[in-house]
């Protein structure tokens, strides 16, 4: 029985490090957004960001609700991945030239971010469950989906708006 309390334990540390850099990650998207916003071109991609933005918020308040409830305190813990994903895509948007490629770089940087949001949230969603943190499982639950719906709406917007695919079609 000790082991199974020592991995528990462990288990605990891992998903407390892991909200924090999950909060690191919603609080650089955060001040990454607004340069997406300014440098999209399609209204509708506009308004898609925009309305992530507002989410992205709401995501950093319930990762802040859940590390008080678990740690005592809501720091966060810099997210490396996230830090290079927002200079690939500066670098992506600063050498695209034309409107609609521009678009096409910004939805790409999106939906990276979403994808690698959606699997550390599944991950730490189970571990909630695993942890019995019934509240916090929840408040993950339903920031996964809200990241689901960015990517399905950024895949929408793609299909519209990247000459490419409608020249394709």
């Amino acid at each position: 029985m000790k082991v199974f309390s020592a991995n528990l334990d462990n288990l605990r540390k891992l998903y407390i490090n892991q909200l924090q850099m999950l909060l690191s990650t919603e609080e650089q998207i955060t001040h990454a957004l607004p340069n997406m916003i300014e440098k999209a071109g399609d209204t509708q991609l506009k308004q898609a960001f925009q309305s992530h933005l507002q989410e992205t918020e709401q995501h950093v308040t319930r990762l802040e609700q859940i590390l008080n409830q678990a740690a005592g305190e809501a720091k966060s813990m810099k997210c490396k991945v996230i830090a290079a994903l927002v200079t690939e895509t500066e670098d992506m948007v600063k050498d695209a030239a034309d409107d609609a490629v521009r678009d096409a770089a910004l939805i790409s940087a999106g939906q990276r971010v979403e994808h690698y949001e959606i699997a550390v949230y599944g991950a730490v969603r189970r571990w909630a469950q695993l942890l019995g943190e019934t509240a916090h499982v929840e408040l993950l639950d339903k920031t996964i989906k809200e990241e689901g719906h960015a990517d399905h709406l950024l895949t929408e917007i793609a299909g519209r708006v990247n000459p490419y695919a409608q020249k394709a079609a």
